[in-house]
C-alpha cells in the first residue's frame, strides 16, 4: 500500500513558476512509476507527466513539454514537478499517482492516487 500527500500548490503570475511535491508513504516506492495528472474545471482529468523508476526516463504531455519537469528522489520517497512559464491554462488541481504497469494517458491504470493540490494561475 502507497499513501501519497501532494503540497506546494497556490496562487501564482502567469509566467511564474511552482514547484509542487508528492511524499509518498510505503517501503516500495522505488517500485513504482510515479506521475502527475491535473483537472482543470469542468475538464477531466488528463495526464501531466510521469517518471520510470530509476528517474531516467520521462515522459510529458505536449501542452507542458519543455516547460515542466518531473523528477524523484527515492531516498526521500518524494517525486517533484517543477512548472516554469505558467499559463491561466495550466489552473487545476494537481495530482500525484503511482502505479506498477501503466498505461501513462489512462488514469484507469494507475494504483495509488494523492488528494490532490490546487494551482491557480492569474493573467
Amino acid at each position: 500500500q502507497v499513501q501519497l500527500v501532494e503540497s506546494g500548490g497556490g496562487l501564482v503570475q502567469a509566467g511564474g513558476s511552482l514547484r509542487l511535491s508528492c511524499a509518498a508513504s510505503g517501503r516500495t516506492f522505488s517500485s513504482y512509476t510515479m506521475g502527475w495528472f491535473r483537472r482543470a474545471p469542468g475538464k477531466e482529468r488528463e495526464f501531466v507527466a510521469a517518471i520510470r523508476l530509476s528517474g531516467d526516463n520521462t515522459y510529458y504531455a505536449d501542452s507542458v513539454k519543455g516547460r515542466f519537469t518531473i523528477s524523484r528522489d527515492n531516498a526521500k520517497n518524494t517525486v517533484y514537478l517543477r512548472m516554469n512559464s505558467l499559463k491561466p491554462e495550466d489552473t487545476a488541481v494537481y495530482y500525484c499517482a503511482g502505479g506498477l504497469d501503466v498505461i501513462f494517458y489512462n488514469s484507469k491504470t494507475w494504483d495509488y492516487w494523492g488528494q490532490g493540490t490546487q494551482v491557480t494561475v492569474s493573467s
